[in-house]
């Protein structure tokens, strides 16, 4: 999994902005809120929103952590970014859009859906 795959995958759906936070993490956010963050440094690390059920499944295997300071909204980290298949990755980078759009004010979901459209 690569930063640019992530840039070119997630660039791709309405409303999606990229900025860097924090010095060093590639940050993409829809409404103004992050569903993916990508460190820039190596080996790569990667965070996502996951359901709860996924969460306490992901964080108890090789390679993946609670995300500090957003495990409370059930992100996890992927410290060994080959632990997942390039289908996995979608998967849960889409699903982690979702959730967040999910959350989103109606007006603003309505909005995204009208630019899906």
């Amino acid at each position: 999994m690569t930063t640019e795959f992530l840039q070119q995958y997630c660039g791709s759906w309405p409303a999606v902005t990229t900025d860097i936070k924090w010095d060093d993490d590639l940050c993409f956010s829809v409404g103004g809120k992050m569903f993916c963050v990508a460190w820039l440094g190596h080996p790569p690390r990667i965070s996502f929103k996951v359901t709860e059920d996924e969460f306490d499944e992901m964080c108890n295997k090789e390679g993946f952590i609670p995300a500090p300071y957003m495990a409370r909204a059930k992100w996890v980290l992927v410290t060994d970014v080959a632990k997942l298949s390039r289908e996995e990755w979608e998967h849960y980078v889409r699903q982690s859009y979702d959730l967040v759009v999910s959350k989103l004010p109606t007006k603003v979901q309505k909005e995204l859906k009208k630019l899906a459209d």
